[in-house]
């Protein structure tokens, strides 16, 4: 009985161990890789051909020319499992060396098949001019061995023959096929060849390994996301494969995940990296074992290596630790108005670098009402002032300061820290009255005054209140009461038929319920004034309770009569001089007022002999005494006479328009009676040249186009008068 089978495919192969002599024979396909069926559970060293109903032993059709050896190659054979099966080199018989399990395998293949190459022939194809055979000719590289395949003669099939492929050593193969018709024979077929390019492809049949069996890094303490240190492997599959892709994996050392090895994708390493916070208080260092595989699992038979392990020594660095307050937010309760450098409690940091001597110092980072104060040394607070529940600086109930505890390592640091006082309400707020003015009639009616307290404490030192009217002055019980509505409101109302129009302060006391309560007298002021039907106070009335007689009423009336007659008559006045200053006529005829006009310069008007001058001003005086003598109002205009000047007129500021006339005026008296001034249309002298020129006068000079005058000198007065000669030297000629 046969419970399974296992099916086996066996090719005649010709490794290096055959003789060199037979690589160039011809082998034909007489042996048949038929299934071979054995019984599970086979032992001892038996023979295939004896459990196979149609098997035999493998053999060539040369085998009676040429010795012949026969090896296996495959699973089973040279690859794991390894030697389940053998085969005698001399006779070509199988056998198999062990028990096999079913469950564990089913079937065996020791062959490869490759490719198939065909050749196609012209000729009849029944004949031998048409029959095609297929021989290898050469293989390049010829390693590990030079017959690493063989050829089916007839089909075209390559298979492996040999054990060895190994793609890290070789990649690629060249093989030259020879297709010869005539059924193959060399001496009387023709012959082609082609070449087959086989290449190698990879298994993962190579575990990676770490290049070192230790590594070593280093970590400061509370950093994350940083590489401590790069795991180096070797892997001989193809590069940037699933083959030679790493994965690494912490297998040890690490319980609290602190660390993860993440793949370099460029270079395969892997980089191990913090991933969560180390301590050095609490680890020193840390002992890792690192495991590295591939992406795609190994090759079947192949067993990880002993060097896919690596240990990685990673140590903690010490660096100096902020303080931390450990109780942050910190909470405490206490009644308000506590009395100064009342000690609350102690708001202390914890320095977490245990192994460095170092000291903690406190100060305060924010106390908006600068209530705290905080010792330095040990962090004990204490209240700098009166803590007030009702302050602007308080926000439901509590109020919150800042702390900074601060060591000095190098570099210093701090941490910050947050105090939380709960104030807890005491009775320190007497109640004020509400409102502060009021209106009622001045005869009782309806419209009594609602009346309440306010009070900056919180229950239970608020309401109900008591409102009451104090005892002095007497009149107040007398002319008011207030009548209880509830806990927190009262009524004021006149108590008498009538009273006089005006404003009364009313005192009325107001006690709240704290323990012990707290009182207030405050003072509401009460208009009182006549009313019309509907209750209103009327528009006299409501003069009348501002606290004004009658008599004050007119008085104010005829005063405010008599500022408005006085504004009208300043008004009146005004405009009546306004009027003056138009109509008022200039010293000068508005034609020739030179404000805002413009002047004409360019007439020239007659000769010197049209003018009355007297030249005799012109001349140097020999002597003081000459201007001294001279008659009243004969003087000269190029001297400055001894004597007292007149006073000009100094023109105010901002002049006034009307007062322009006035100001020429006096300027011109002044100028008149002004010794330094110089006559109406006179000769200024801007350059004496002294007495006795040769030079006549210039009035003897004469104009007239007659041809009396000889003006030949005035070739000798120099270049200066050379154009006058040119014009009136040569006057006949002309």
């Amino acid at each position: 009985e046969y419970s399974s089978c296992i099916y086996l495919s066996v090719l005649p192969t010709f490794l290096p161990r055959f003789d060199p002599w037979v690589e160039n024979i011809p082998w034909r396909r007489e042996w048949q890789p038929t299934p071979v069926f054995l019984p599970r559970e086979s032992h001892g060293q038996r023979s295939l051909a004896g459990y196979s109903p149609c098997g035999h032993r493998i053999r060539s059709d040369k085998d009676n020319d040429i010795p012949i050896r026969y090896s296996i190659t495959g699973v089973g054979a040279d690859q794991p499992p390894m030697e389940v099966f053998s085969i005698d080199s001399m006779s070509g018989r199988m056998y198999v060396t062990r028990p096999m399990d079913r469950e564990e395998r089913a079937s065996y293949h020791v062959s490869t098949y490759v490719m198939t190459v065909t050749a196609n022939d012209a000729d009849d194809a029944t004949t031998a001019n048409g029959m095609v055979r297929y021989r290898i000719v050469t293989q390049t590289p010829q390693s590990p061995s030079q017959n690493m395949f063989t050829i089916n003669s007839e089909t075209g099939d390559i298979v492996t023959v040999a054990a060895g492929l190994d793609r890290e050593k070789v990649q690629q193969y060249m093989v030259i096929i020879q297709a010869t018709d005539m059924e193959g024979n060399l001496n009387y077929g023709l012959s082609n060849t082609a070449t087959a390019i086989i290449t190698v492809t990879d298994v993962n049949d190579n575990p990676p390994e770490f290049t070192a069996s230790t590594y070593a890094g280093e970590v400061p303490e509370n950093r994350v996301e940083m590489v401590v240190a790069n795991l180096t492997v070797m892997d001989r599959d193809q590069p940037h494969s699933p083959n030679w892709n790493a994965v690494y994996r912490i297998i040890s050392g690490d319980p609290s995940g602190h660390f993860s090895v993440r793949t370099d994708p460029t270079t395969n390493e892997g980089m191990v990296t913090v991933v969560k916070a180390v301590d050095y208080e609490l680890n020193r260092a840390f002992m890792l074992t690192v495991m590295v595989s591939n992406q795609a699992p190994l090759a079947s038979g192949i067993q990880m290596s002993f060097q896919s392990t690596a240990g990685v020594t990673i140590s903690v660095m010490d660096i100096n630790e902020a303080p931390y307050f450990p109780s942050n937010h910190k909470l405490i309760r206490l009644e308000e108005g506590v009395p100064t450098g009342t000690v609350l409690t102690t708001f202390s940091a914890v320095d977490p670098d245990r192994f460095m001597q170092q000291a903690v110092r406190y100060s305060k980072l924010s106390d908006p009402a600068n209530w705290l104060h905080i010792n330095a040394t040990n962090g004990q607070i204490s209240t700098a002032a009166v803590l007030d529940r009702e302050s602007l600086y308080i926000k439901n109930n509590v109020y919150e300061a800042t702390f900074l505890a601060a060591d000095n390592g190098i570099p210093p640091a701090s941490g910050t820290g947050t105090l939380q006082i709960y104030l807890i309400d005491i009775n320190d707020n007497a109640p004020e009255l509400l409102p502060k003015e009021a209106q009622v009639c001045e005869k009782p009616s309806l419209n009594a005054i609602n009346i309440t307290a306010a009070d900056a404490d919180m229950d239970p030192n608020i309401g109900p209140y008591v409102f009451e009217l104090p005892f002095v002055p007497a009149s107040v019980r007398n002319n008011w009461t207030v009548t209880r509505l509830n806990g927190d409101y009262a009524q004021l109302s006149l108590r008498v038929l009538h009273l006089e129009a005006g404003v009364y302060d009313v005192p009325i006391t107001v006690t709240d319920s704290g323990n012990p309560p707290l009182s207030h007298t405050s003072i509401i002021k009460v208009k009182v004034c006549p009313c019309d039907d509907n209750g209103d106070c009327t528009t006299v009335g409501a003069v009348a309770a501002a606290g004004l007689g009658t008599g004050a009423i007119v008085a104010i009336l005829i005063c405010i009569v008599m500022l408005l007659t006085m504004v009208l008559l300043f008004v009146v006045w005004m405009k009546r001089r306004e009027k003056e200053r138009h109509t008022k006529q200039l010293l000068i005829d508005p034609e020739d007022d030179v404000r805002d006009n413009i002047l004409k310069y360019d007439e020239e008007g007659g000769g010197e002999e049209d003018q009355d001058y007297d030249l005799s001003q012109l001349q140097q005086p020999e002597a003081m005494e000459h201007v001294l003598s001279k008659a009243p109002g004969v003087r000269r205009v190029d001297e400055r006479p001894v004597g007292a000047e007149p006073q000009y007129p100094v023109r105010p500021v901002v002049p006034h328009p009307g007062d322009i006339g006035d100001f020429i005026n006096e300027g011109l008296r002044a100028a008149d009676n002004d010794p330094t001034a110089p006559p109406y249309d006179s000769l200024l002298v801007f350059d004496y040249e002294g007495s006795g020129s040769t030079a006549g006068s210039v009035s003897s000079l004469d104009s007239s186009s007659s041809g009396d005058q000889d003006y030949d000198y005035l070739n000798d007065w120099g270049p200066r008068f050379k154009k006058l000669a040119d014009m009136y030297g040569g006057g006949e000629e002309d």
